[in-house]
C-alpha cells in the first residue's frame, strides 16, 4: 500500500469453466510501475495465499496504464538507502518478489505493455512466459546507475544465451520488443491492441491440458533448473508415479482413446 493509503497491487479472480485464472497488475503507472518497498511487501503477501487456490489453472501477471509492465525497482528510494545493509534488504525484497513467481505452483504468464526494465525484467524472466508489444522496450540499465543487475538476473542466460547476456549486462543498453523476441526472451510479439487477445489464446492453450498434470510439469521444471542431470531424471519418475497415482491420466487417456474411436468410426 502506498503512502497514501492507495493499493499498488490489484488482483482479480476470472472465472472459467471449471478453473480460475488469476490477474495481477501492478498499480504505480505515475512511477512506471516501479517497485518500491511497500509494493514488494504487498505482492509477495498477495501470492501467498492465491498460491494455495487449488482451482486456480493460471497466474498473469501486468502493469497499470499503457506505459510500463515494470520500470524497474524504484530509483528514489535506492538513491536514499543509507547503508549496505539497507541495500541488502531492498534487494532481498525483490528477490522475494521474483522468487514467489517462480514458485507459483501453477504455469505465470508476463502480459508485456510497456517499459521493462531492470528489476522489471527480472520479474518478467521469472515468468513461465512473456507475451509483449511491439513497442515494449527492455533493458538492464543498472550498471549506468553505479551497481551490478543481480538477483533473478542470473535467469537470463537460460533464457537468451551467454552472449546476449554479457551484452545486456555489461553495456546497459536498452533493446526493442523486436529483438527481445528474435533472442527468444518473449515467447510471441503482437501489436499493441492485440495483446488481450494474444493472451487469451494462451490461455486457451493451457486450459485445455490436464490441471494436476501442469501443476506437476510446473513443479518438475522448477526443480531440474537446480538438479544434475541424473537427480533430474529420477524427480521426473517420482512426478510420472504421482500422476499415476492421481488417476487423472487414466480418465484423459480413456478421454483421447474415445475420440480417436468415434473419429475413425466417422471416418469409416
Amino acid at each position: 500500500m502506498s503512502s497514501d493509503g492507495r493499493n499498488q497491487v490489484e488482483m482479480r479472480l476470472d472465472e472459467r469453466p471449471g478453473a480460475l485464472v488469476a490477474v495481477v497488475t501492478i498499480n504505480n503507472a505515475p512511477r512506471l510501475n516501479a517497485m518500491n518497498s511497500a509494493l514488494m511487501d504487498e505482492f509477495v503477501e498477495m501470492l501467498s495465499p492465491l498460491s494455495a487456490n487449488a482451482e486456480l489453472r493460471a497466474f498473469v501477471l501486468t502493469g497499470a496504464g499503457d506505459k510500463a509492465f515494470i520500470g524497474g525497482a524504484d530509483i528514489r528510494e535506492m538513491s536514499a538507502l543509507a547503508n549496505a545493509e539497507e541495500g541488502r534488504r531492498f534487494i532481498t525484497r525483490l528477490h522475494r518478489c521474483c522468487d514467489a513467481i517462480r514458485a507459483f505452483p501453477v504455469p505465470t504468464i508476463a502480459r508485456i505493455n510497456g517499459l521493462t526494465l531492470g528489476g522489471g525484467l527480472e520479474i518478467a524472466a521469472a515468468c513461465d512466459v512473456r507475451i509483449a508489444v511491439e513497442s515494449a522496450v527492455f533493458g538492464m540499465p543498472e550498471v549506468k546507475l553505479g551497481i551490478p543487475s543481480v538477483i533473478e538476473a542470473a535467469l537470463l542466460p537460460m533464457l537468451v544465451g551467454w552472449g546476449r547476456t554479457r551484452q545486456i549486462l555489461l553495456f546497459g543498453e536498452n533493446f526493442s520488443a523486436q529483438e527481445a523476441h528474435s533472442w527468444g526472451l518473449v515467447n510471441e510479439l503482437v501489436r499493441d491492441g492485440d495483446l488481450d487477445d494474444a493472451v487469451e489464446r494462451w490461455l486457451d492453450r493451457l486450459l485445455s491440458c490436464s490441471p494436476g498434470a501442469v501443476r506437476l510439469q510446473k513443479q518438475l521444471i522448477r526443480l531440474w533448473e537446480d538438479m544434475p542431470l541424473r537427480a533430474a531424471i529420477e524427480a521426473g519418475i517420482e512426478s510420472f508415479e504421482t500422476a499415476i497415482r492421481s488417476g487423472e491420466p487414466a480418465a484423459a487417456m480413456g478421454d483421447f482413446l474415445e475420440r480417436r474411436k468415434a473419429r475413425k468410426t466417422k471416418e469409416a
